[in-house]
């Protein structure tokens, strides 16, 4: 097969801000480098696309590869292409981020790839250009649930609506108005009462939700309005 005319070939990276909540605080999913550059520094989850792969087919090879996991929520933010972004060699890096549920991945896949969840509020600095990916896709995170339902892809698979609402809590870094968020969550009818209650907790007694998994792919693109205007 012919190629174009040209004598530079650019490596595409593919690195990943994975998010995950522990019911209390939003978390990211970071490896401690155990390679050159910047050995021993925090980095994004990432890896080189192949020849014989879409972008999408890699993402979910590198996701799996770290979680254990398949089917995950991710989303293309952006790509990053300073000229001397990698120290060692040309690299254009497509970025995404993913949500899971943090108690359902393989942890052991995570530890081998010397991977480890961190407060995202208390992150450390990160080497290249991966603060910027991050402050980035917290933006587009927090843009993105405010309007359509994303936030239920980080929450097991049966939840109180308090826990939902720590979730988005910790999602926008604010304290929100109890009942107005309870009217909002049950006006779009996307959650099942289990009839169940939380037995454990600080939301004991508090009733046991699961998904409506079939609205929810249905209702995806909907706009919710889950958060006010004010706090996008």
């Amino acid at each position: 097969m012919k190629k174009y005319p040209h004598s530079t070939r650019i490596l595409v990276a593919l690195d990943c801000i994975v998010f995950g909540f522990d019911g209390e605080q939003l978390k990211l999913l970071l490896i401690k480098r155990n390679f050159e550059p910047e050995m021993g520094k925090w980095s994004l989850m990432g890896g080189f696309l192949e020849s014989n792969e879409d972008l999408e087919v890699a993402t979910n090879r590198i996701l799996y590869d770290l979680t254990g996991l398949k089917d995950i929520y991710f989303e293309e933010i952006k790509s990053f292409g300073k000229v001397d972004r990698d120290p060692v060699e040309r690299t254009l890096s497509v970025c995404f981020f993913a949500l899971i549920n943090i108690h359902a991945h393989d942890q052991d896949s995570a530890r081998a790839q010397n991977a480890y969840w961190i407060d995202l509020k208390s992150r450390p600095d990160l080497i290249f250009d991966h603060n910027e990916m991050v402050n980035i896709a917290l933006e587009r995170l927090r843009y993105k649930a405010a309007l359509h339902p994303i936030g239920f892809e980080l929450l097991p698979e049966q939840f109180t609506i308090p826990q939902l609402q720590k979730l988005y809590e910790a999602i926008y870094d604010s304290p929100l108005d109890r009942r107005n968020f309870s009217r909002k969550i049950l006006s779009t009818h996307l959650l099942i009462d289990t009839g169940e209650k939380n037995q454990y907790g600080t939301t004991k007694k508090a009733i046991l939700y699961k998904l409506d998994k079939e609205k929810y792919q249905r209702q995806f693109n909907a706009f919710h309005y889950f958060i006010s205007d004010s706090m996008r």
